[in-house]
C-alpha cells in the first residue's frame, strides 16, 4: 500500500488536531469546493463522481483543509448512496463544528441519464 493509500484507510476524521480554533468572532463565510469526489455505488460498485461544495459560518472552530481532504477522499473505498454521502458529510461537519450555518451540496455527475444534486442547509432544519 503506498503511503496515500495507508494514510487515506487509516484516517480519522474525529481527531481533535483536524479542527482548529476559529480566532475571529465576527460572521463569515467559508466556501470549499471539493471537484474530485469518488464513492461506489452500492448496487453496482460503479464509482460515482461528484463535486462537494461547503459553505460555512464558523463558530469556535474551523476544519483543517488537509484534513477535510483526506476525509472526502475516504469515500473512494466505500459503497455509499448519494444521498448517505451528503447527509454523512453534514452530520460530521455540523457535529464537529458547531457552526452558525453549514450547507452541503453534492452535484453527482450524470451516469445512466440520471443527473443527482443534494443539498442539506441548516437554515432548514
Amino acid at each position: 500500500m503506498k503511503y496515500g493509500e495507508k494514510e487515506i484507510v487509516d484516517f480519522d476524521i474525529n481527531k481533535e488536531e483536524n479542527f482548529w480554533p476559529n480566532k475571529n468572532e465576527k460572521n463569515y463565510t467559508i466556501n470549499i469546493e471539493l471537484p474530485e469526489f469518488m464513492a461506489k455505488c452500492p448496487r453496482s460498485g460503479y464509482p460515482d463522481f461528484a463535486t462537494i461544495k461547503i459553505e460555512y459560518i464558523p463558530e469556535k472552530l474551523v476544519i483543517e483543509l488537509k484534513a477535510l481532504k483526506i476525509y472526502i477522499n475516504t469515500f473512494m473505498y466505500r459503497e455509499v448512496s448519494h444521498e448517505d454521502v451528503a447527509n454523512e458529510i453534514f452530520d460530521t461537519l455540523y457535529d464537529k463544528l458547531k457552526p452558525r450555518f453549514l450547507k452541503v451540496i453534492a452535484d453527482f455527475k450524470p451516469r445512466g441519464n440520471v443527473h443527482t444534486v443534494i443539498e442539506i442547509d441548516s437554515s432548514k432544519m
